[in-house]
C-alpha cells in the first residue's frame, strides 16, 4: 500500500557549501535532503521510501561549533512511502522457484515469499525451468503475475528492507497472468 507521509528530518550543510544566496542555499538542502531519503531505502513504521513530494518548510539554520561550522536545518516534507500490511492483496511477479516455493517482487519488495504449503492445490515439477502447476494446468513459473494475501511481514534492520509470507489461501487468489 502507498501512503502519503509527513516527516521531519534534520539536513547538515558543511560550512564549504554554504552561499549567502538563498537560492543556492535552498538547492544545495533539498540535494542534500533527497540523498539522505535515498540512503536510508526503509523504516520499520513507513516501508520503502520511495519520492519526496513536497518541501513543506525549511526552519532556522544553527551553526555546529563542534562540526567545523557545518550548519543544521530542520526541514519538514511530505513523501510517499509502501509498506505491506496483514491481510492486504497484492500483485506480484514470481521471480525466483524452488522446491519449496517461490520468491515474488512486488513494488521496491523483492523478498516476498509463498510457501507450497500456503499454495495446497500446486505441485512443484522439477527440470531445467521449474514450475508449480496445479490440476487444471494453471502454472506458477518466473514471470506469472500473482494475486496473493499477505499473512505476515517483518522489517530486517540491517538491509533495511521489508520480508512478507503470502498465501493463495482465499477467493481471486492465484496466477492472472505469465
Amino acid at each position: 500500500m502507498f501512503l502519503k507521509s509527513r516527516l521531519s528530518w534534520n539536513v547538515i550543510i558543511p560550512a564549504e557549501n554554504l552561499d549567502v544566496e538563498g537560492l543556492t542555499l535552498q538547492k544545495e538542502i533539498v540535494i542534500r535532503l533527497l540523498k539522505e531519503f535515498a540512503s536510508k531505502k526503509a523504516s520499520k513504521n513507513l516501508g520503502y521510501f520511495l519520492a519526496v513530494t513536497a518541501l513543506e518548510k525549511i526552519g532556522e539554520g544553527k551553526v555546529r561549533e563542534q562540526m567545523a561550522g557545518d550548519v543544521l536545518f530542520h526541514v519538514e516534507f511530505s513523501c510517499i512511502t509502501f509498506k505491506m500490511f496483514r491481510g492486504e492483496i497484492l500483485e506480484a511477479v514470481v521471480h525466483k522457484i524452488l522446491k519449496h516455493g517461490v520468491f515474488l517482487k512486488c513494488g521496491p519488495v523483492d523478498n516476498i515469499y509463498l510457501s507450497n504449503k500456503m499454495m495446497s492445490d500446486y505441485e512443484y515439477v522439477h527440470g531445467e525451468n521449474p514450475i508449480f502447476m496445479n490440476e487444471k494446468m494453471s502454472r506458477i513459473e518466473k514471470g506469472t503475475v500473482m494475486r496473493c494475501i499477505v499473512i505476515g511481514t517483518e522489517y530486517k534492520e540491517e538491509g533495511k528492507e521489508l520480508l512478507a509470507l503470502v498465501s493463495l489461501e482465499g477467493d481471486h487468489l492465484g496466477p492472472i497472468s505469465s
